[in-house]
């Protein structure tokens, strides 16, 4: 039995990986998508691979880019990442240890 309070209310976002084939980054794109499904396995509508070229590794929350390679300096790293993903997916969750374990310069707690 499921308690009415934890799911989900109106539409899941939707989150798109784009990464060039070219570049043989599938294994990357589908590691990023299965630790975003396990981490939000009920918040979240889908996750979308989606091949591209040109070097391309772009980050898509319902249209919205949050993360691309080229102009963001490499690949993103999963912490922040989730704190992206979790800022729309479902404001004020905790991610536990993700949370209490922010590099100098990325904002958070005194």
């Amino acid at each position: 039995m499921s308690d009415p309070d934890l799911e989900p209310v109106g539409p899941r976002p939707s989150v798109r990986i784009t990464y060039c084939t070219q570049c043989r980054w599938l294994l990357r794109a589908s590691w990023l998508a299965g630790e975003l499904l396990t981490t939000f396995s009920t918040d979240l509508g889908d996750v979308v691979l989606r091949p591209g070229t040109g070097g391309v590794f772009t980050v898509e929350i319902d249209g919205e880019l949050v993360w691309d390679r080229k102009a963001d300096g490499g690949f993103p790293e999963l912490a922040p990442l989730k704190r992206l993903v979790r800022d729309r997916a479902a404001p004020g969750r905790s991610l536990g240890h993700t949370d209490r374990h922010r590099p100098a310069g990325e904002g958070g707690g005194a």
